[in-house]
């Protein structure tokens, strides 16, 4: 039974008014079953595509920093986007772009605040929206994030992020003070909304040639290569920016206000993991063995052949990339797994079958050095029993 007090408006943004009015009030207040409908609801609206890769835990806790900020009760919204509390004692964990999204869509509707709680000042429901519907009638990307740049100028000076253009490179420089992201949960977000919406403008990976982070090197940071990846990612630097070449700046807008509908409603997990770097090598070796699941996975070797390299040449640009042939493939079989144990029609022999175990006693061990926990205790973290 849906909730008729939810809907999606035309920006993308899940709203309930009867529970809109009590977290105004800064009351988390369940009025009659409205906000407990709301992970229902969510899974109505997604009709979009999403890769099977996963996003690490860390993201989830850093997000909450800032509704803890307001007093609110961490784990009854956890609960109702289906995690357990306990999930964010496991650093190892991870979960779907959906589930995130879900929880992020959960963040924004009880603090009214697209910046959830990390801003001076709230940020209100639809401002992404509204700077998007801007941007999408710029000529070239350049101009899209000249204008974007300005938009979030016009809110204050307690954050901003800028665009630096010379001869040769240009340059996305956020710039948030540290008391107000502890964690660098809002310099990460920035960076990777900024870059995924630069890459889905244009309709390709903006393709980066350095990333710089003005923070020692955190203990997520395997993540950056794939959201990140380019040839120079150095931390403890003068300051945070993202570098690529200035001709893509030049480069048009390939989207219209019929594509941007979708984009949002779908924001902001694709911006996740839509626009991941698709040339490393991890990324192709992902794709080749996607096939495989289930199967007897092809050896280094052979997949080596397939890509038209060495054996020992694959080895050496892999460990350039910090991963091995066997991380990347507990990686995939991870994420696989992940997904299909949200799926509560299979039972954990299935999952087991289906991402290449015979013995569920060895997935299970499998799965827990992945991540913290077992398959089972997985299920449970996320509300299915």
């Amino acid at each position: 039974m849906s909730c008729s007090a939810i809907y999606l408006d035309h920006f993308g943004n899940l709203t309930c008014k009867k529970c809109f009015y009590s977290v105004v009030n800064r009351q988390f207040i369940f009025l009659d079953g409205h906000l407990g409908q709301f992970k229902v609801n969510i899974k109505e609206t997604e009709g979009f595509n999403m890769s099977r890769d996963t996003i690490s835990i860390h993201f989830v806790n850093a997000a909450l920093t800032g509704v803890k900020r307001l007093g609110m009760d961490v784990e009854m919204l956890l609960s109702h986007v289906g995690i357990e509390a306990e999930l964010l004692r496991q650093p190892k964990a991870r979960i779907s772009p959906e589930q995130y999204t879900r929880f992020i869509k959960m963040l924004w509707m009880v603090t009214q605040d697209e910046h959830v709680g990390f801003d001076v000042q709230p940020r209100r429901l639809g401002t992404f929206a509204i700077m998007c519907q801007l941007i999408i009638h710029a000529k070239t990307l350049g101009q899209a994030l000249e204008l974007s740049s300005q938009f979030y100028k016009l809110f204050g000076d307690e954050w901003s992020v800028t665009l630096e253009r010379d001869k040769h490179e240009a340059r996305l420089v956020p710039l948030i003070p540290k008391t107000l992201d502890p964690d660098h949960f809002i310099t990460e977000s920035m960076l990777m909304i900024w870059h995924g919406l630069a890459s889905w403008l244009i309709e390709r990976r903006l393709p980066l040639e350095r990333v710089h982070f003005s923070y020692p090197r955190p203990a997520h940071a395997d993540e950056y290569d794939a959201l990140f990846f380019a040839p120079v990612m150095q931390f403890d630097a003068p300051r945070t920016e993202i570098t690529f070449a200035a001709d893509y700046l030049d480069l048009p807008i390939r989207q219209d206000e019929k594509t941007l509908e979708e984009f949002l409603k779908a924001a902001p997990a694709q911006l996740l993991v839509k626009f991941k770097n698709t040339n490393s090598l991890t990324s192709r070796i992902r794709e080749v063995l996607k096939s495989q699941i289930g199967e007897e996975m092809p050896t280094l070797n052979d997949v080596a052949s397939m890509l038209y390299l060495s054996p020992q040449t694959l080895r050496r640009r892999l460990a350039a990339e910090g991963k091995s042939y066997q991380g990347v493939k507990d990686a995939l079989r991870r994420d696989a797994a992940i997904h299909l144990l949200l799926n509560p029609e299979l039972t954990l022999e299935d999952v087991a079958q289906q991402v290449g175990f015979s013995e569920t006693s060895t997935f299970h061990r499998a799965f827990k050095k992945w991540t913290g926990v077992t398959p089972g205790l997985y299920r449970q973290l996320h509300g299915y029993h």
